[in-house]
């Protein structure tokens, strides 16, 4: 701490008290909530899973920060808000995040720096980091008890500007912005990632999204042989060779589909009821489904396509979606099953600017891969810490902005005797009651 910092400032005085201050307190940590993360790292091992992947040169016996533990430490800190890894210069003496990667507060030797951090996430071959990739999957299906009987996986890309010379890095006129635009992939239904993939700044071609698919799905079948799967995103994920290699596979889909003059007159008598319903009950708005068989001239065959149709005062407006569901209405298949993938969108928000994981400033397209799979992982112990609040609680669906300030920016005092360590809370803490359940859930089940 320089000796600046340590000098005495002042505040107003308050009823004729001056006011004093001074960063001397002690041994405090403001994120005292640290330790319910790395409960949850502990529960899940992804730390010592994504380290097991990445080769160690070094001496063992020289070795001072494990990469488990800088992978560790890394992690907590993106969860805790602290995206650059310049911020751990100033965290590895932090008592609060020291005892959470398994270190006296006081004797232990310090976490890692800022250095160790870019060194690692830069280390990685192409090899491994397919692998780190890869076990972002396997993560993801292991947080199943057991394999489920269905599940439906949203795909979409985001846009993530970069303001250097990264490779991979294009100039988007849609964005008007040079920019990655990595995919990701999320079990909405459970607020689950799946993974995450850093790619050029352009809309995916039909070939590429096929091959991303193809090896996401592949690994996902070594986990869950006999689950039904299905694929959901926007109009431009539904090309033809997506459509046409998820029929080969016994893969469901449901993807937007953009309209034009063949589908329009396709559905013109729907739409030309509704637009007289409408006019004659003077609603202002009136809102009915079409279905219709539809094949464009890239397809192989006609397609199950629903319709939206919604007429207002303004005129009329028509949405298509194109499935191989062979089952449920063409309301049921828009309003419930493709509507849905709008939650993808909010978790893909929490990804990238909750947990900054759009600060892939890295110049190798492999180091910020490994950015990407190390803000999943601060991602999935956000998402434990949410899951361990019982459902009727206003926590259990907040933001991670939200229980990051609740329950991670919590002051504590951290006192290490000759035989424990004692960590003394905010006594005024708001949260004290869920604090200390979601700590006793977090615990390991007892031998």
């Amino acid at each position: 701490m320089s000796d600046d910092t340590v000098l005495p400032f002042g505040f107003p005085a308050v009823c004729r008290k001056k006011v004093v201050a001074a960063f001397d307190g002690g041994r405090i940590t403001s994120d005292g909530g640290v330790m319910l993360l790395a409960a949850a790292e502990r529960r899940i091992g992804i730390a010592a899973r994504l380290a097991a992947l990445i080769a160690d040169p070094r001496n063992p016996a020289l070795v001072t920060h494990s990469v488990a533990d800088i992978l560790r430490a890394r992690m907590l800190a993106i969860a805790c808000g602290y995206e650059d890894a310049d911020d751990l210069d100033h965290l590895r003496t932090d008592p609060g995040f020291k005892l959470a990667c398994g270190r006296l507060p006081d004797s232990g030797v310090d976490l890692c720096s800022q250095p160790t951090v870019s060194r690692w996430e830069n280390m990685p071959s192409l090899r491994e980091v397919i692998g780190l990739t890869y076990a972002l999957v396997d993560i993801y299906c292991a947080s199943y008890k057991r394999p489920p009987a269905a599940v439906t996986l949203d795909i979409d890309d985001t846009v993530d500007v970069v303001h250097g010379h990264q490779q991979l890095a294009l100039f988007n006129a849609h964005y008007d912005e040079r920019c990655f635009q990595p995919i990701h992939v999320y079990d909405t239904a459970a607020s689950r990632p799946v993974t995450m993939l850093l790619r050029p700044g352009k809309t995916p071609s039909g070939a590429e999204i096929r091959s991303h698919l193809r090896r996401l799905l592949r690994r996902i079948r070594r986990h869950w042989p006999n689950t039904r799967l299905t694929i959901r995103g926007d109009g431009h994920y539904g090309r033809p060779e997506v459509m046409a290699w998820c029929e080969a596979n016994d893969i469901s889909y449901i993807f937007g589909l953009p309209g034009n003059a063949v589908l329009d007159r396709l559905v013109e008598p729907a739409a030309d009821d509704v637009r007289v319903r409408r006019a004659e009950a003077q609603a202002p708005v009136l809102r009915r489904y079409a279905e219709t068989r539809y094949g464009a001239k890239s397809w192989r065959c006609e397609r199950r396509v629903a319709a939206r149709i919604e007429a207002t005062t303004l005129g009329l407006d028509i949405r298509y979606v194109v499935t191989n569901l062979p089952q449920g209405s063409a309301e049921w298949l828009y309003d419930t099953i493709y509507c849905a993938r709008g939650q993808a969108e909010n978790l893909i928000k929490l990804h990238k600017t909750q947990l900054a994981s759009d600060r892939t400033s890295c110049r190798s397209p492999l180091a910020n891969q490994v950015r990407l799979v190390l803000h999943t992982g601060a991602y999935w112990l956000m998402l434990s810490l949410r899951d361990a609040i019982a459902k009727p609680h206003a926590l259990a669906t907040a933001e991670f902005t939200t229980l990051r300030m609740r329950l991670l920016k919590i002051a504590a005092r951290i006192t290490e005797t000759a035989t424990r360590v004692r960590i003394a809370f905010a006594a005024a803490c708001p949260k004290a009651d869920l604090f200390r359940r979601i700590a006793v859930s977090l615990q390991p089940a007892a031998p």
